[in-house]
């Protein structure tokens, strides 16, 4: 095989591995800013006590609630927001047409599957929200309903994505540029957790 060839493949796998595993860590980390910031306005909202707000690219985020008159809403519109906000960004990247709206898909797919799982089989007792939504009478059926019409959702929308991140008949191959914005959002987004939980 000429070197050129092969050299040509390396990149085309190159690119590939480098938006996948930089995307997949963005969603993770995008995902859970999402689903704090859901909380964050459920406080909000109530009239509750934000006191911390932990991101950090090496720890599971929360949301530290001081006052917090209504514990239920607080922490149903961490998951509810959690899944919703990004399914519309990516309704939105959709309607406009926006360049890359496959990552918008893969992102908003990430959120459903993520906050539906944990919401649906997350533990029942501790500081989870899973726990605290049960501890405040959340019924274990209405949790379970959630992680059903999240879930599925996310993993329609990853349906038939495949190509874009270099499977299947795709071979490999990826947009380059989508690999350099991949890794671009992921860099910031880690930045701004280490420098916010530095404070």
């Amino acid at each position: 095989m000429p070197w050129a060839t092969l050299d040509a493949k390396m990149m085309k796998r190159l690119d590939q591995i480098v938006l996948a595993i930089s995307f997949v860590a963005f969603s993770w980390l995008a995902m859970q800013a999402v689903h704090e910031l859901g909380h964050v306005v459920g406080a909000w909202l109530t009239k509750g006590e934000v006191t911390k707000v932990a991101l950090h690219p090496c720890i599971i985020s929360r949301t530290d609630i001081g006052h917090n008159p209504y514990p239920s809403v607080v922490v149903w519109t961490g998951p509810i927001v959690g899944a919703v906000l990004p399914l519309l960004a990516f309704l939105a990247a959709k309607v406009c047409r926006s360049p890359g709206v496959y990552l918008f898909r893969f992102f908003a797919g990430f959120c459903l599957i993520a906050n539906g799982v944990y919401i649906a089989f997350g533990p029942a007792e501790g500081a989870t929200d899973t726990g605290v939504m049960m501890q405040h009478g959340s019924p274990r059926w209405l949790m379970l309903v959630f992680g059903i019409l999240t879930a599925p959702l996310g993993l329609y929308l990853w349906h038939r994505q495949g190509k874009y991140f270099g499977l299947g008949e795709a071979d490999g191959k990826v947009s380059r540029r989508a690999a350099v914005v991949s890794v671009l959002l992921l860099v910031a987004i880690a930045g701004i957790e280490l420098i916010v939980n530095s404070r």
